[in-house]
C-alpha cells in the first residue's frame, strides 16, 4: 500500500515545495503524521502511510494544548462526522488492533479512533427524530439547512431550536414541534455518549474535551453520563490547525531485547536513548527531548525476550 502511494506522495510534496518557493518562504518543511508529531518532507515521500488519519490526531493534539489536559477523551465534531479518540500523556492513543484501509488489512501504526456519522450537517428524518443521518448536507450547510433557508432538517437546525443560539435565521425553524426537537436533541447526545463509552477502558466517567465546528451540538451534560467533566476550549473550532502548528518532532524504536542477557534497566535505557536520537535526527532540538511512551510486551515461548516500544518527542529545532 505504501508503494502504491509513493508516486502520489512525491507529487504532493513537490507541489508544496513549489508553493513555498513561489511565496519566497525559506522555512523548514514538515508534514504532520498520525501519531501527533511531525515528519520531514523527505520522509513523507518515502512513507506516506504514516500520514493516514493525521487530521483527527491534529485535533487531539490541539485539544490537549488548548485545555491543558493530557489524559482525556477528545470529541471532534465536524460537519459530517464525529471523531473520538483518547489522549494519553497529551498524545493520541495508538490502536492495538489491525486496521482495514480501503478493504486492505494493515499493520500500520494508526491512532485509536472511533468515528460516527454525526455532524452539524447530518440530515434528520422529519418524521422520525431518532433517525440521524447517515446522510449529510456536508459543506452545503449554509445553503441546504433550514435555518439558512434550505429544505433539509439538520442537526444544526435542531440545536438552534433547542438552544436559541444566533445562527442563521431562527424564524425558519420556528414551526418545529418542541417534542420533536427534544427527542432529536436527546438522540444526538445518546449517540455521542454511546460512542464515548466504546472508547473507555473502564466504567468510570472520564473528562471530555469538545472541539470542532460542530461542538455546539452537545449542550446537555446530564445526557452524557460517560463524561466526568466537559471542557470547551475557547478556540476549539480550530483545534485541528492549532494541533498541526504546535506539533512536536518524534522518534520511535520497536525492538526485541533479551532481558536475561542485558537486564531490564539496561535494555530500557538503550531503547530510550535510541528513540531520543531518532527524534533528534528527525529535526527535534536536543534540549528538551523526552520519552512520552514506553511499552514492554513479553514474547510467549521465548523466555526473557521482551518487545520494547519507546517514543520520544521534542520541540522543532529551528536554529
Amino acid at each position: 500500500m505504501n508503494a502504491c502511494l509513493v508516486d502520489l506522495s512525491a507529487k504532493v510534496v513537490a507541489a508544496f515545495r513549489t508553493a513555498l518557493a513561489e511565496l519566497v518562504l525559506k522555512v523548514p518543511f514538515f508534514i504532520s503524521q498520525n501519531d501527533g508529531t511531525l515528519m520531514s518532507a523527505d520522509m513523507v515521500e518515502k512513507y506516506p502511510v504514516h500520514t493516514f488519519a493525521s487530521g483527527p490526531t491534529n485535533s487531539m493534539r490541539g485539544a490537549a494544548f488548548l485545555s491543558g489536559v493530557e489524559n482525556a477523551i477528545v470529541v471532534d465534531i465536524g460537519g459530517t462526522t464525529t471523531d473520538i479518540g483518547v489522549l494519553k500523556n497529551g498524545f493520541p492513543r495508538e490502536s492495538t488492533a489491525q486496521v482495514d484501509i480501503g478493504g486492505v488489512r494493515t499493520n500500520f501504526r494508526m491512532p485509536d479512533l472511533y468515528s460516527i456519522g454525526l455532524g452539524g450537517g447530518t440530515i434528520i428524518d422529519k418524521n422520525n427524530p431518532c433517525q440521524l443521518g447517515p446522510q449529510s448536507v456536508g459543506h452545503k450547510l449554509e445553503r441546504d439547512s433550514m435555518v439558512f433557508g434550505g429544505k433539509c432538517l439538520t442537526a444544526t437546525d435542531i440545536t438552534v431550536a433547542a438552544r436559541g443560539i444566533d445562527i442563521g435565521q431562527a424564524e425558519n425553524i420556528a414551526g418545529l414541534d418542541k417534542k420533536f426537537v427534544e427527542s432529536a436533541t436527546t438522540a444526538i447526545h445518546v449517540m455521542i455518549d454511546n460512542a464515548i463509552d466504546r472508547m473507555k477502558t473502564s466504567t468510570e466517567a472520564i473528562p471530555i474535551i469538545l472541539v470542532g465546528g460542530g461542538e455546539i451540538l452537545v449542550h446537555r451534560s446530564h445526557d452524557l453520563p460517560s463524561a466526568s467533566a466537559i471542557m470547551r476550549p475557547k478556540t476549539g473550532a480550530v483545534a485541528n490547525a492549532i494541533g498541526a502548528a504546535i506539533a512536536h518532532v518524534g522518534g520511535e524504536i520497536d525492538r526485541v531485547f533479551d532481558f536475561n542477557e542485558l537486564g531490564r534497566d539496561k535494555a530500557l535505557e538503550i531503547a530510550k536513548s535510541a528513540a531520543i536520537e531518532r527524534a533528534i535526527a528527525a529535526g527535534a532540538s536536543r534540549d528538551g527531548v523526552r520519552i512520552v511512551e514506553i511499552d514492554e510486551i513479553p514474547l510467549a515461548y521465548l523466555a526473557g525476550s521482551v518487545r520494547v516500544h519507546a517514543k520520544a518527542v521534542g520541540e522543532l529545532d529551528l536554529a
